[in-house]
């Protein structure tokens, strides 16, 4: 049974209610919607003890002013839009025990664009559709009547008998500082070929401004044209999250959540998985530039991630470095990878080779080219 937990006094500029999507529909033109910040997203939710699933909601630059109805236990993560509770400021990654009456209000938004608010009681309880609880703004549908959170709203929380058993953050853990980020990681997209080496160049080589015109859908950027060969137009097919389309004029945008199901726009990159979190901490005016990576790298960067939630949910240490096979040559430390280029780490050894296992490279230090051949002995 449902209980009123939060009672809106003042919206903010934009919290609507999120949870980790709405799949099985983009063959009707239903977006995955969904949080933008997924990591930060299912974070929150582990730190008060619900399902990573579960709804929170998503504060976008300037916060709102909540009024709790009853006591819960909170979690707030992602960006620093200094949060207060009764005057008081509260830390983020951590879980917060609130009483019935307090007030949580929000300032200046000092570091990333968009936080993540969870409750204790297996978070919001707003009507499930197709599946899923979270907000379509441009289809006015699912989170809170379709919409972002207005003045006087009040949130349910879905379970009033729920026991929190809440995570703290490993050792280990360093909070992000958005304010750093510059680079996003990309992988070719699936219309790369359309495009000259001299333009993907052009990607990866200049600096581009999240335009005014950004939203949940994508994020329009400014700067250099990007041309293709001949025509970027092609038969519609579906549009993945991160895609980096470029349109008929050259503007290149990267589509996100709330973007459309299929696009008939060539596709030059995509962004990489973990680093789509990243994005979700932009805002108009912020610079960007890009780096081409491997899709090993794309794997180990998300491999990472989990990690962290896997060191949280076991209350593990976290260190994401740990397990991995590396050897060092002249001060220079380097991975072990086999000679498919995966990096070989001691969890991912098969029964066959969990014992011994042999591995060939040659490893470029500068000038200096050296021929390893090396035994790993696990006993």
């Amino acid at each position: 049974m449902s209980t009123p937990v939060i009672k809106v006094d003042y919206p903010g500029l934009m919290t609507t209610v999120q949870d980790l999507g709405r799949y099985g529909f983009q063959s009707l033109g239903v977006p995955a919607s969904g949080a933008l910040d997924l990591f930060q997203s299912r974070l929150a939710n582990i730190l008060v003890g619900n399902f990573e699933t579960d709804a929170v909601l998503e504060i976008t630059i300037l916060g709102p002013k909540l009024v709790f109805l009853e006591s819960v236990v909170i979690a707030l993560t992602g960006a620093d839009l200094t949060a207060n509770l009764d005057g008081e400021y509260i830390p983020r990654w951590e879980p917060i025990k609130v009483e019935k009456g307090s007030e949580l209000s929000f300032g200046e938004c000092r570091n990333g664009a968009r936080a993540y608010l969870s409750v204790s009681g297996n978070g919001f309880d707003v009507p499930l559709v197709m599946g899923s609880r979270s907000t379509y703004l441009q289809g006015n549908f699912g989170g809170y009547d379709g919409r972002s959170l207005q003045k006087e709203d009040v949130l349910n929380s879905v379970s009033d008998t729920h026991k929190p058993e809440t995570k703290m953050m490993p050792s280990g853990f360093v909070q992000p500082d958005y304010s750093e980020i510059k680079k996003i990681r990309i992988v070719p997209g699936a219309q790369n070929q359309k495009f000259t080496p001299s333009e993907f160049q052009n990607l990866t080589s200049s600096t581009y401004k999240i335009s005014n015109d950004s939203d949940r859908i994508g994020y329009k950027l400014e700067g250099p044209y990007i041309q293709p060969i001949d025509s970027v137009d092609i038969i519609s097919e579906g549009n993945p999250a991160g895609a980096i389309q470029v349109s008929g004029d050259g503007v290149i945008t990267i589509l996100l959540s709330d973007r459309g199901t299929t696009g008939g726009y060539s596709k030059i990159a995509s962004v990489i998985n973990s680093d789509l979190n990243l994005l979700a901490q932009l805002m108009p005016g912020d610079s960007i530039s890009f780096v081409l990576v491997s899709v090993d790298e794309a794997r180990n960067a998300l491999m990472i991630q989990e990690k962290l939630i896997h060191a949280v949910l076991n209350g593990t240490d976290f260190n994401e470095n740990q397990n991995k096979n590396r050897i060092t040559i002249d001060g220079v430390s380097l991975e072990v990878v086999d000679e498919s280029g995966e990096i070989f780490s001691y969890s991912s050894f098969n029964d066959e080779v969990k014992a011994k296992s042999q591995v060939s490279a040659e490893v470029n230090v500068g000038e200096q080219v050296f021929n390893l051949d090396a035994e790993i002995d696990n006993n």
